[in-house]
């Protein structure tokens, strides 16, 4: 079993080497990294020549969504997955992800937990992943990482695409959509990757806080049921343990250590969004 990671680039190289090098450490595992640039710049093309076996495809595209597309397309894996500049996998994810769906070979989907690391590498949050609801996903947000998430390709072959008309908050709207197929989906209860908070995430910019208004009212009278699926939700996720304070200790790349992984711990580690900690980045 192969799986294909692809990355979509424009002007993060310095994090797009981390991310980078924690896909190219990765034992266990068959896989390839596609990595779909829009015009970073000539010392992207010279890095990854000398320091990685990744292939690197330069072009213009449609955004970030239309690139993750065009990585898609591409792709020779069994597995399919994408992961931005700004993040990284953890040691042993692609072998414990590729072990997952020999074993499973009903689940076309899995979910893996996310840490949430500040631009030091220091941790501030994990995020626990529950399975997704459609009403859940589309009245309020998708309880899952893209970082964290992988898929047959036969499910992206069957025309199941990351929708371009969004620059935000298509991961959702995909999800969404093999919710409505019927897709088989299933959470791994691990953590498998970091991503960290630059203080320019998309996710986090106003234009996602408007496009999930819009989605949401797509779903006409149904938008009424918001305050259920909060409250089922938040249910889900006190019985799954999501809420308890953690001891986490991962190996990362950082700035201050591009060439290694280095190991961080913290004790006590919160579930809650770090939303001083954004505000302070994004200062």
């Amino acid at each position: 079993m192969k799986l294909s990671i692809v990355t979509p680039s424009y002007k993060q190289f310095e994090w797009l080497t981390l991310c980078a090098r924690s896909i190219d450490d990765q034992q266990g595992a068959e896989f390839e990294h596609i990595v779909q640039d829009a015009g970073t710049g000539p010392q992207l093309a010279e890095w990854f020549e000398s320091h990685t076996r990744a292939k690197v495809f330069v072009e213009k595209d449609n955004g970030m969504y239309d690139a993750i597309n065009r990585g898609f397309s591409r792709a020779g894996g069994d597995i399919v997955a994408w992961l931005n500049c700004d993040e990284q996998y953890l040691p042993g994810t692609l072998a414990r992800v590729t072990r997952f769906f020999q074993e499973n070979p009903g689940v076309d989907v899995l979910f893996g937990d996310a840490i949430l690391l500040n631009r030091q590498g220091e941790i501030l949050s994990y995020r626990k992943a529950m399975k997704p609801t459609l009403l859940h996903t589309q009245l309020v947000h998708l309880c899952t990482f893209s970082c964290a998430t992988f898929v047959r390709r036969s499910i992206v072959e069957r025309g199941m695409l990351l929708e371009t008309r969004w620059k935000t908050i298509s991961d959702g709207v995909w999800i969404a959509s093999m919710l409505r197929a019927g897709i088989r989906m299933a959470v791994l209860g691990e953590a498998l990757s970091v991503f960290t908070m630059t203080g320019k995430n998309l996710g986090q910019a106003p234009v996602a806080v408007d496009e999930r208004r819009r989605w949401s009212r797509e779903m006409g009278p149904a938008v009424m049921l918001k305050t259920p699926a909060i409250l089922w939700h938040r249910i889900r996720k006190l019985l799954d343990g999501a809420y308890r304070p953690r001891h986490v200790s991962v190996e990362v790349y950082t700035m201050a250590l591009p060439d290694r992984r280095t190991l961080k711990s913290r004790r006590n580690v919160s579930f809650r969004w770090p939303r001083e900690e954004l505000a302070a980045a994004q200062a």
